[in-house]
């Protein structure tokens, strides 16, 4: 689990201030979204409704709309200014095609934005084909329960598929600041087999787990910094210390992250995690155990009984 409890207020400020500037500072994350698409590639799943948790800006919304042109889609954020900005990224239809949609649009399927946490999903069950989440499981409040309602959600056979980040992500900053106070500056992320066995345990078939590790550089830390804030990434945790680190801290957070320094420049490494999953049947018992079916008058049949 995360180190520390995360303050959602926070979390909702902070991606709300930065739908601004996300997409100037979302390199790796466009890296991440495309590497997940392409592994869509490799599913025959025709879905007619697909749901985006945590779609952000709307980068990986728009290359879902051109793969499933055809399906329902809806797109879930804490953030309202990201839904904002995500709608910017579809279609949008002028009043011609609006007054001629019955003729232009037929076939065409209405996309939805959802307000809403991920760990309390506002959708009926086994409503949804494929729900698709990059890189923002790992705000989610309480990861095991937002995992079993992404299986309610999902109707049988649907496909879970997603990126998240893993528990080395970040590790260089994470030790810098070890050396200025014991205070939570970096998210905790969850281990990949973790995952895997919350995967398991909401009741999910034929769970496929990855995990590869992406180094962005910098020249220095400040710029680490600013593309962190860009991005609303910064630290949420609920017993986070307030305000700016002062002067001596933050030279002797610099000091500390030089250590790091290799071929003059400054890594920070992220963990990616992928992973996808089925729905299955889905005739599984809240206790964990999965019902059996027997159509006993069929194989009597079969055997010639009477």
């Amino acid at each position: 689990m995360l180190e520390a409890e995360l303050d959602f207020a926070e979390v909702r400020r902070a991606f709300d201030h930065a739908a601004a500037s996300y997409d100037a500072h979302a390199v790796l994350q466009r890296e991440v979204c495309d590497r997940l698409l392409a592994r869509l590639n490799f599913m025959t799943l025709q879905p007619e409704r697909v749901l985006d948790v945590g779609t952000g800006t709307g980068y990986g919304l728009a290359h879902l709309h051109q793969r499933y042109a055809l399906a329902e889609l809806c797109a879930l954020d804490i953030a309202p200014a990201m839904l904002h900005a995500a709608r910017m990224r579809l279609p949008q239809p002028g009043w011609a095609q609006r007054a001629l949609s019955g003729v232009l649009n037929r076939g065409s399927q209405p996309h939805h934005l959802l307000c809403a946490d991920m760990d309390r999903l506002p959708l009926a069950d086994n409503s949804i084909n494929l729900v698709w989440s990059s890189l923002a499981l790992q705000w989610a409040h309480d990861l095991d329960a937002t995992i079993k309602g992404l299986h309610r959600v999902l109707a049988p056979g649907g496909l879970l598929t997603f990126a998240t980040f893993g528990p080395d992500t970040l590790k260089e900053l994470r030790t810098a600041f070890a050396a200025v106070d014991d205070a939570p500056h970096v998210n905790r992320f969850i281990d990949l087999h973790d995952i895997g066995d919350m995967l398991i345990h909401a009741g999910f078939a034929s769970p496929v787990m990855e995990m590869e590790m992406l180094t962005l550089t910098y020249a220095d830390l400040k710029t680490l910094m600013r593309d962190l804030k860009g991005i609303g990434a910064h630290n949420a945790a609920a017993s986070r210390k307030r305000g700016l680190l002062g002067k001596s801290a933050w030279a002797r957070l610099e000091q500390a992250y030089e250590t790091h320094r290799l071929d003059g420049r400054l890594p920070a490494t992220f963990e990616v995690i992928y992973g996808h999953a089925w729905a299955g049947d889905k005739k599984r018992r809240e206790d964990g155990r999965q019902i059996i079916e027997f159509n006993i008058e069929s194989r009597r049949r079969k055997m010639g009984l009477r």
